[in-house]
């Protein structure tokens, strides 16, 4: 006896292909924040392991790397200095006149330094929710900066809306007290008067606020198209200050360097300084809601958004004197 197979109708198979849709709707946002909470455990052991470098640094010199060269922008930051605590000794050691100037060697975008070093990409200062870039020459962008305290670059006293905030000591130094906007000298500094001396190394002991409450290292988003943000392999992208809030709506001030505000993906930018907002960066990432920083004691910490300004502030000073509390 033959027995006739029933087919699908077109009605119950668009029934079943509308049911598997809904289950994809339903299981795609649970795997997208899958995948973001493991890039975001991926960026917080790159934290922590920078934290590390950097307390082995200052065990070795007893003083924490440089923030930017001693004659400005041009001739070697913290990151040439910390990749021998990163497992990138032959890196660093590649790296020609790091702490120098024009008179003596090679900017960080002259030969032989774009080939040897600074156009690779390190990728324990890459955060994984970010997306990769090498805006010029290039020359990589990386996700990571070093504090510069709770006012500019320049970090003296900043008057917004009335309001002077005092500088209150950083762990890490850049354009202090700047007389030239902070880029050095073009030739000789002694030809060109030059004696301003940037970067200052800082040792923990100058830190009185406590390690545990003073943010050392924390997240910046790589600009794309032509945009410096995160370029860490010159001054201006070394780090972040905490005048302005995480993932601030306010504009980085990326004076001497390049701006796309036409690009979706990059923050706001401006390449004019004012009085009330000189050259400065603020800390910034892809993850939900904040963003990660390492402090000087070696943790990692998830900083909300919405942290109080005054809270926020104060985790950039070293020598406050402030209560930071439980953020």
């Amino acid at each position: 006896m033959r027995h006739s197979r029933r087919a699908f109708t077109l009605v119950e198979l668009l029934v079943v292909i509308a049911i598997i849709g809904v289950l994809v709707a339903l299981l795609l946002p649970a795997v997208q924040a899958a995948r973001e909470a493991s890039r975001r455990s991926s960026c917080s052991n790159n934290l922590k392991q920078l934290s590390l470098a950097m307390l082995n640094y200052e065990s070795t010199y007893n003083a924490l790397p440089g923030g930017t060269g001693r004659f400005g922008c041009c001739w070697g930051t913290w990151m040439v200095r910390v990749l021998p605590y990163m497992e990138q000794g032959t890196l660093a050691g590649l790296y020609q006149n790091s702490d120098g100037n024009d008179c003596t060697g090679p900017r960080y975008s002259q030969a032989p330094n774009p080939a040897n070093v600074t156009t690779k990409r390190i990728k324990a200062l890459t955060c994984p929710s970010d997306m990769p870039n090498a805006p010029l020459l290039g020359i990589t962008t990386h996700n990571y900066g070093v504090n510069y305290g709770n006012t500019s670059f320049f970090q003296a006293p900043l008057t917004s809306a009335g309001i002077t905030i005092q500088f209150q000591g950083a762990p890490f130094m850049a354009y202090t007290a700047s007389s030239d906007g902070g880029d050095g000298p073009n030739g000789c500094p002694a030809v060109a008067g030059f004696k301003d001396l940037y970067g200052r190394p800082i040792r923990l002991a100058e830190i009185t606020d406590g390690t545990s409450n003073t943010i050392m290292v924390a997240e910046l988003k790589q600009g794309q198209g032509g945009a410096l943000h995160g370029f860490g392999w010159w001054g201006g992208g070394t780090g972040f200050v905490t005048f302005m809030p995480p993932n601030s709506s306010l504009p980085d001030v990326l004076v001497g360097g390049v701006c796309a505000p036409t690009v979706q993906r990059n923050p706001p930018c401006t390449t004019a300084a004012t009085v009330s907002a000189p050259r400065m960066a603020g800390a910034r990432s892809w993850h939900p809601n904040g963003l990660q920083a390492g402090f000087c004691d070696g943790h990692v910490a998830y900083v909300p958004n919405n942290i109080s300004f005054v809270t926020w502030n104060a985790l950039g000073t070293s020598q406050g004197g402030e209560g930071t509390g439980d953020f």
